[in-house]
């Protein structure tokens, strides 16, 4: 969607029901309802269209006012085994991009089935420098760098060619980054320098392991939002003579909270969750995270536990607020916002539609239906070959 969204001004995404999907591809893995918000979370992202056919016609996009139809560099055929794009590209208005490296669905289903932990990254900075990771010396540093830029890439603003997000890295002991006894300040290195808080913001906490960014994280975030939106009416944040002086000040309105999101290491989630948790490495749920349109920084590495110190650290500084969601995945001993309430910040967003839809149901979901799965994993693998022959 980046790729695609640095090719205009505006992008709408259309997505499959869930009937589509079956009858072409498979068992669905989250449903319809939980894809939208997933579309409608993408900083990129201008527009959801649920229900778009799954063969594309020149009516429909023409009906939408799209010039151009744009796909991945990878063939879609449908249950006929013809090219699901065949109308658009005879028009001449298909455009093709590299098809992003990396996960797919079926890399993260194949994980959950064989409960796998080879993916995991010890040191997220030493996989970046190419210190990290297999193959040769060479090999780890061209993947590190690859990596490095996908960040880059990520931490663009909606159009995706300016800076966004800030991204930084924190740095403390294995001890301070799991437990709670250790009250370490840390360091906070920035990777990539985006926009930093403006005139009038709060600046928020929030943290979380964010494991297959399903729908249960996203409606979170988009709450916290929400909830600092209101506190935003409180203060006559969205009065005229407020929304024209930043106007005139900035050059354009803006939110008035901004967002600042921790993401634990694998090691950490793997410490309280354990079997193969987090089924998505550090690197690849920070891209999730990054690529949301309800944060505005990342703090990767995060401690489980905020502390006061930790908080300090941040270079926005102290949080008005730190927010937690209305669930748990795992028994505590111990308070992980302790911190947080003495201070008075500490804010919980009420339950939601989503809170139930985190890592565990989705893994659930595909054990369940693990059949089904296996043999959608056999049926993409031979539709793959078939397709491979229409290029």
């Amino acid at each position: 969607m980046l790729q695609a969204r640095r090719l205009g001004k505006e992008l709408l995404v259309g997505i499959h029901s869930d009937e589509e999907i079956l009858e072409n591809k498979g068992p669905t893995v989250m449903t319809l309802e939980e894809r939208v918000a997933a579309v409608d979370a993408c900083r990129w992202s201008t527009q959801s269209i649920p229900h778009a056919p799954y063969v594309t016609s020149l009516p429909w996009i023409s009906h939408y006012g799209c010039h151009y139809v744009v796909h991945g560099d990878d063939i879609t055929s449908d249950s006929s085994g013809e090219d699901c794009y065949r109308y658009v590209k005879a028009a001449g208005r298909f455009l093709v991009v590299k098809r992003t490296p990396g996960i797919s669905t079926t890399d993260l289903v194949g994980r959950m089935l064989l409960c796998t932990r080879t993916h995991f990254i010890k040191s997220l900075p030493k996989a970046l420098s190419g210190e990290e990771g297999s193959g040769s010396a060479e090999e780890r540093r061209v993947t590190g760098e690859a990596m490095r830029q996908r960040i880059k890439d990520y931490s663009t603003d909606e159009s995706g060619l300016q800076p966004g997000p800030c991204v930084m890295s924190w740095n403390g002991s294995i001890s301070a980054k799991i437990g709670y006894e250790n009250d370490e300040e840390g360091t906070l290195s920035v990777l990539f320098s985006g926009r930093y808080p403006r005139s009038g913001q709060r600046v928020v906490y929030v943290d979380g392991g964010f494991d297959l960014f399903s729908s249960g994280h996203i409606e979170f975030l988009r709450q916290v939002v929400q909830a600092e939106q209101a506190i935003g009416r409180e203060r006559g944040w969205y009065n005229n003579e407020s929304i024209q002086k930043r106007k005139s000040q900035h050059g354009e309105d803006y939110s008035p909270a901004f967002v600042v999101a921790g993401v634990h290491d694998d090691e950490v989630i793997n410490h309280w969750k354990g079997v193969n948790y987090p089924i998505m490495n550090i690197f690849e749920r920070g891209l999730c995270v990054l690529q949301c349109r309800y944060i505005s920084s990342i703090i990767l590495s995060a401690p489980f536990t905020p502390t006061a110190s930790y908080l300090r650290s941040i270079p926005f500084g102290f949080p008005s607020a730190v927010y937690h969601g209305p669930t748990s995945f795992m028994p505590l001993t111990f308070d992980p916002y302790r911190a947080a309430k003495k201070s008075g910040i500490y804010k919980e967003i009420k339950k939601h539609n989503f809170q139930h839809v985190n890592a565990g149901e989705i893994v659930e979901r595909i054990m369940k239906s693990r059949v089904l799965y296996e043999e959608r994993q056999r049926i993409k693998a031979e539709k793959a070959k078939k397709e491979g022959m229409l290029v």
